[in-house]
């Protein structure tokens, strides 16, 4: 069965509560001007091994996506890009090899937001545990030096390879952007919040041009270890970010 040329009605929609989390999450990330036009994606399995999962549709801002746009994929199927509601074939590339080879991968977001993708224009793209935003990733994310174009299967393959260890949740794409990956779309949100702030604070302290205050190995591993295990932090986080779309723009929802 070809899952993403399924004609889905717009009420009771199959992965409902997934679509909504989803849906915020793409809002709130143009919110927060972390987008690129009608460029990057966010995906999420809904499936037990991964397999299949819901993406944004074709060149659609991140401002307008609601529950009901979104495109319900299915990684190993062959005929994807041939039907009419067909996904950018770079989002197919990239997250339709990330979703068939990391299991553990449950959500994956890709943006070029501004100061990650400086970071991953450096020589040296790795972030060093400067504060405790940045000690959040010690020892947690990867860099893909090796930038091969644009991000079509082949590409997608590879890149796909570097998330092979569930402990790394984040991989700056050197000359391109990050890509995060979560156990659901809330863990997934709040990496792609605090990695980009932890970017920010770090490009920005660059800037001073005075030495930085690194935290020794053992210190920033320890503040790593503490924020895996923090409880409920990253969803209240996306909970509260529904709770303000409720307010003021319901229409996600739909």
């Amino acid at each position: 069965m070809t899952v993403a040329r399924l004609h889905e009605p717009r009420t009771n929609l199959p992965f409902h509560e997934e679509r909504v989390d989803l849906a915020c999450a793409f809002r709130w990330t143009a919110r927060l001007n972390m987008h690129e036009a009608v460029a990057n994606h966010f995906s999420l399995a809904v499936n037990d091994n991964g397999s299949q999962f819901l993406m944004n549709p074709n060149q659609v801002h991140f401002s307008r996506i609601k529950a009901s746009d979104l495109l319900l994929i299915d990684a190993n199927d062959p005929e994807t890009m041939s039907g009419p509601n067909a996904p950018d074939p770079t989002a197919w590339g990239l997250h339709g090899a990330v979703h068939r080879n990391c299991r553990h991968a449950r959500c994956v977001m890709h943006v070029h937001s501004i100061h990650a993708t400086v970071l991953a224009s450096l020589a040296d793209s790795r972030l060093p545990p400067i504060d405790q935003n940045s000690a959040m990733f010690f020892n947690r994310h990867v860099v893909d030096g090796h930038y091969g174009g644009l991000a079509f299967e082949e590409e997608g393959e590879r890149c796909s390879k570097l998330l092979a260890d569930p402990r790394v949740k984040v991989m700056v794409m050197g000359n391109h952007g990050v890509m995060v990956i979560g156990k659901n779309v809330a863990d997934a949100f709040n990496q792609l919040y605090y990695f980009e702030r932890a970017c920010e604070t770090y490009i920005k302290a660059l800037w001073t041009g005075r030495p930085l205050r690194v935290l020794p190995d053992e210190i920033a591993e320890k503040a790593a270890s503490e924020m895996d295990d923090y409880p409920g932090q990253a969803e209240r986080h996306l909970s509260e970010l529904k709770a303000i779309l409720d307010e003021q723009e319901p229409a996600y929802r739909n």
